[in-house]
């Protein structure tokens, strides 16, 4: 079984000032996710559609007074809303490529205490991948056990970590807009390398250091949550979604370019 993350800036215009939709790209990656058809689970960034709400109305920050309270609850209302759109554009295009894909809101089954996940219901999960489904989850918005914050953002980074471990994943594939961790930033730096494999002896930084590797960006969270995968012995691949192919070779077992997180 292997875990897929479509990240949020390969399936939408992630800086758009509104939801949109990289119909291109959604379209491309449906085809190739077609090619696997073993156990699967996916989880997809919420990009454009969950961030612009959540950034708006604070969501995860501690709740000042009834006030707040009420902005914070229209915001979860309105993030929730907008990433399970989300959702259902990407079952739909997957639906098209004849994938047997179920959408999952991880607020329904998820709760968080300080920002992280605390409960889980993962066993409608294995039914679904027990009768040839493949589930489709989500970055969401959900409620929290800290009574300061009550509510908090659950990162599609999270969730994979916390169901390759429930459920032993053999593989997770993370597909990212940058081929995997580099030696320096390689958006800002063209001299940049390539890691192949990332270890947690490895040195990581968020400031470019010529000795260490740069994890700058959203990358340094994902990082994390792969090496604490690696540590329960699953493997994890990080890969350039936006490279036509690439996610077909690394579904399917074949050799990619990326980083390996071991």
């Amino acid at each position: 079984m292997i875990i897929l993350k479509l990240g949020g800036s390969a399936l939408t215009i992630k800086d758009a000032d509104k939801p949109t939709i990289d119909d291109v790209n959604l379209e491309r990656i449906a085809e190739e996710v077609s090619c696997y058809n073993q156990d699967m689970i996916i989880v997809h960034g919420a990009g454009s559609f969950g961030h612009i709400h959540a950034k708006e109305y604070a969501i995860g920050e501690t709740i000042t007074d009834d006030k707040d309270k009420s902005n914070k609850i229209k915001g979860m209302s309105l993030t929730q809303a907008s990433v399970q759109l989300l959702n259902y554009k990407v079952i739909s295009k997957l639906h098209e490529k004849n994938v047997p894909a179920i959408g999952m809101k991880p607020s329904s089954f998820i709760v968080n205490k300080n920002k992280r996940i605390d409960e889980c219901d993962t066993n409608l999960i294995r039914q679904y991948l027990d009768d040839g489904f493949v589930p489709v989850l989500y970055g969401d918005a959900v409620l929290d056990k800290n009574d300061e914050i009550k509510y908090s953002i659950l990162s599609g980074d999270q969730i994979i970590t916390y169901l390759a471990k429930d459920l032993k994943a053999d593989r997770v594939i993370l597909s990212s807009d940058v081929d995997g961790i580099y030696t320096d930033n390689p958006k800002t730096n063209p001299d940049a390398k390539l890691i192949d494999i990332v270890t947690k002896d490895t040195l990581l930084t968020t400031t470019t250091n010529d000795n260490q590797a740069d994890v700058t960006g959203g990358m340094a969270g994902k990082i994390n949550e792969l090496l604490e995968l690696a540590d329960y012995g699953i493997e994890s691949q990080i890969i350039n979604a936006q490279k036509e192919g690439n996610i077909k070779l690394a579904v399917s077992g074949k050799a990619v370019k990326g980083t390996i997180i071991k």
